[in-house]
C-alpha cells in the first residue's frame, strides 16, 4: 500500500503526519497485547456470569426436587378418612414447608446472581484501571521521549 509520487507506506504518511502535529508515537505491540488483555477480560467476566447462571439454575432444580419429596410425603401420609382436624394441620405445615422452601431458593438464587455479577463487573472494572493505567504510562515514555 504506497502512493505513487513519494513511495511512502500509508502508514508512513499518518505517522509523518502525527510527527508535524506533535501527537504521540503509537506503539503497535503494546496496543495489539492491550486488545489481547481486554478480550481476555471479557472471556473471564463472560465464565463468571456463566458459571454464577449454572449455580442458579442448579439452586432452583434443587428447590424444585424439595418441594417434590414434601409433595410426596404429604401424599403417602393422606388419609381422607382420618380426622378432619389432623388432615387440615397436616396440609397447612405442607404449605408452610413449600413456601419456606420456596423463599429460601429464591433467596439463595438471589444471592448467587448478584454475587457472579459483581465478580463478572468488578473483572471489567479491573481491566478498565489497567487499561487506563496503560496508556497513561505510554503517554508519559512518549512526553518522555521527545524531552
Amino acid at each position: 500500500m504506497t502512493t505513487e509520487k513519494s513511495g511512502q507506506t500509508y502508514i508512513e504518511m499518518l505517522r509523518g503526519f502525527g510527527d508535524k502535529l506533535g501527537l504521540p508515537q503509537i506503539d503497535v505491540e503494546k496496543l495489539i497485547e492491550a486488545n489481547r488483555k481486554n478480550l481476555d477480560a471479557l472471556n473471564e467476566s463472560a465464565v463468571a456470569a456463566a458459571g454464577g447462571a449454572q449455580t442458579v439454575l442448579r439452586k432452583q432444580r434443587e428447590v424444585l426436587e424439595a418441594g417434590l419429596r414434601e409433595a410426596t410425603t404429604l401424599v403417602r401420609g393422606y388419609q381422607p378418612l382420618g380426622d378432619p382436624k389432623e388432615t387440615l394441620a397436616k396440609q397447612t405445615e405442607f404449605a408452610k414447608r413449600l413456601s419456606e422452601l420456596a423463599v429460601q431458593g429464591a433467596k439463595d438464587s438471589a444471592q448467587t446472581t448478584r454475587e457472579s455479577t459483581t465478580e463478572a463487573v468488578k473483572i471489567l472494572q479491573d481491566r478498565m484501571k489497567a487499561a487506563l493505567e496503560e496508556v497513561r504510562a505510554t503517554v508519559r515514555n512518549a512526553d518522555k521521549s521527545k524531552a
